[in-house]
């Protein structure tokens, strides 16, 4: 589903960005003293003041028109004749701006566009300045300097009809200044100034004449009014004296009564605060008497739970501490015992493994002597019957008899000198070559036991059994002293064996 949504999805972002694009590259803002024209492929161009808009680009065109007042400069730049044909040079300021209404700022585009403030200045110079000359031939002198305002509304009434055929409002017209190339004006100036000081000079006198004629009257008028006004004042005192002695005598009555009063009052006033500072005073006893017993009670109070309290926490704290100690000594014991019987039961298996390791060992020192014995004895029988059968075919050999005797009773003599060897419970060896001598004591007993046959019997077996048997006999013999050689080799590689496994 995603794989068939990206092929759509892709080419609508780029189009959706490309027209953010578009919309910020074109986004326009005019103020409120100029206008934006937006023209392109609509029939009339749009008109932003103030306001904000969107110019596609690329397709529409942005221009700018002022809409601001602004102040033309105009003189005449020279002297006109006026109409009493006195030459005179005027200067004076216009304040003129584009029209807003549709009509105005159409003709105003098609003059102003995209013009800087300057250059419209410069436009409009020269048609106020002919419509200002065409003025100032029509009025005399007197009339631009003594009427600058209806000269100046002349000008602006007349120069209005050309401005709204370019789309512009003149607010104003000011006359700043004219002068004459004749001195003119200064001069009448001064003939104005010697008629206005005659006319001054009757009228200050003819002021000074009513001043003093209005200061007699006004004196007469004053003196009258003065003395009836002294009258009436000598009346008004009197009576004014009368009601301030009645009034005196009313006010001193009423302040005798006033301070009667105000002394029983005082009086009074002073037994109520009497009365009531005594009884606050008791009472303030009484409350400190109250309030002292209440805090001996919670002193009492206090220094009774404060006791208990810590009575209770000392209790509670040998309770805990004896319970501590108690757990510990039981813990301790408890561990002391578990390690004792643990080491007992060590010491004991130690002691029962040492037993069998030791009883094991002395059984198997008495199995190897028992089989080595026994295989000594089997095979010495083995080799008495051979040679009894050897001695039989000698056709009656008397050394016959002997051998016979020796073999029978050999094996006899060996068990009785190994036989001590099975009541030993244990045998402990220390050190190197033990092993190895008791094995030799063993076999040297073998030989001792032939070594007393012939001590004994003064027969010597093996010299005995030599000479009956001859070469043969004698090989025999070796064979024989081989067997025990072999027999002697088999003990040592026990016994070599026996002290490894020690």
């Amino acid at each position: 589903m995603l794989e068939s949504i990206l092929p759509i999805a892709i080419p609508v972002g780029i189009a959706i960005i490309l027209l953010i694009i578009v919309l910020a590259m074109g986004y326009v803002k005019a103020p409120p003293d100029k206008a934006v024209i937006i023209s392109g492929p609509r029939k009339r161009p749009k008109i932003l003041i103030g306001r904000a808009g969107i110019r596609i680009p690329f397709l529409d065109r942005k221009d700018t028109l002022i809409l601001k007042q602004i102040s033309v400069d105009i003189k005449t730049n020279g002297y006109i004749p006026t109409k009493d044909f006195i030459g005179v040079n005027v200067d004076a300021i216009a304040k003129i701006k584009v029209k807003t209404d549709e009509t105005g700022l159409e003709l105003a585009m098609k003059n102003f566009l995209n013009m800087t403030e300057q250059q419209i200045v410069q436009a409009l110079t020269d048609s106020l300045q002919g419509n200002m000359r065409e003025i100032i031939g029509t009025i005399e002198l007197k009339a631009i300097c003594n009427e600058r305002k209806q000269f100046g509304d002349q000008v602006q009434e007349k120069a209005q009809k050309d401005m709204n055929a370019l789309g512009i409002e003149i607010i104003s017209c000011n006359i700043q200044k004219a002068e004459d190339e004749n001195g003119l004006i200064n001069a009448l100036g001064q003939d104005n100034m010697a008629q206005i000081q005659k006319n001054a000079a009757i009228a200050k006198a003819e002021a000074d004449r009513d001043i003093s004629i209005a200061k007699a009257k006004a004196a007469k008028d004053a003196n009258d009014a003065q003395v009836a006004s002294d009258t009436e004042i000598a009346h008004k005192q009197n009576e004014l004296a009368i009601t301030k002695a009645e009034l005196k005598k009313v006010s001193d009555i009423k302040q005798a009564e006033a301070d009667a009063a105000y002394r029983i009052q005082e009086e009074q006033q002073r037994k109520t605060i009497e009365t009531t500072a005594a009884e606050a005073d008791i009472a303030k006893q009484e409350k400190a008497i109250d309030l002292k017993a209440r805090e001996a009670s919670v002193k009492e109070q206090e220094l009774e739970a404060q006791v208990k309290k810590q009575a209770d926490a000392k209790k509670y704290a040998d309770e805990q501490a004896a319970d501590v100690e108690l757990y510990k000594r039981k813990k301790d014991a408890e561990a002391k015992k578990y390690e004792a019987e643990q080491e007992a039961e060590a010491r004991k298996a130690q002691a029962d493994a040492d037993k069998y390791a030791k009883s094991q060992e002395a059984e198997g020192i008495r199995l190897v002597g028992e089989a080595e014995a026994e295989a000594i004895r089997a095979k010495a029988v083995a080799e008495a019957e051979g040679i009894e059968k050897k001695a039989e075919a000698m056709q009656k050999m008397g050394e016959a008899a002997v051998l016979e005797m020796f073999f029978n009773m050999y094996p006899l003599a060996m068990e009785a000198a190994a036989k001590p060897l099975s009541n030993v419970d244990q045998i402990m060896m220390f050190g190197e070559g033990n092993s190895a001598k008791l094995v030799g004591d063993i076999v040297n007993s073998s030989k001792q036991v032939i070594e007393g046959i012939k001590n004994s019997l003064g027969i010597d077996p093996m010299a005995l059994i030599a000479g009956f048997a001859g070469g043969k006999l004698g090989s025999k013999s070796e064979k024989t002293t081989t067997i025990v050689d072999e027999v002697d080799a088999s003990k040592k590689t026990e016994e070599n064996k026996g002290q490894a496994n020690l």
